[in-house]
């Protein structure tokens, strides 16, 4: 049973990429429009609103539409997608009072993380 996959697994290449599955500059206008606002700027101090206000003329809509669906033909992932930044937020329950420390940071039940990462690749 093995061998039978392995034999079949080398001409695999994934399902056929079909019109229906194509990203285009107004998909990828809509999925830019539905993106919240004022949120963090990613690990290169991008944000959405870089994106979403973006003159016409210099729109990064058309090459990220052709960028994604390179992604998706090849079926290879970039590497800087892989990696994101996590900061913790401390939640100290006598914040008025105390002064924060080191300790204040370490992962446990008075803290939340959140994950900072590139904006192309927020969904």
């Amino acid at each position: 049973m093995k061998d039978e996959f392995a034999k079949h697994y080398l001409n695999y290449c994934g399902l056929p990429v079909k019109d229906e599955h194509r990203f285009d500059t107004e998909l990828v206008s809509i999925i830019i429009g539905k993106l919240e606002h004022g949120k963090a700027q990613d690990i290169d101090d991008l944000c959405i609103e870089h994106l979403y206000y973006s003159h016409p003329v210099i729109s990064v809509r058309p090459i990220l539409a052709k960028f994604f669906q390179l992604i998706f033909q090849s079926s290879y992932i970039p590497t800087g997608f892989r990696y994101n930044y996590i900061v913790p937020i401390p939640k100290p329950k006598e914040y008025h009072s105390k002064s924060l420390t080191c300790n204040d940071f370490l992962a446990n039940v008075n803290s939340r993380s959140r994950s900072l990462y590139a904006i192309n690749n927020k969904n």
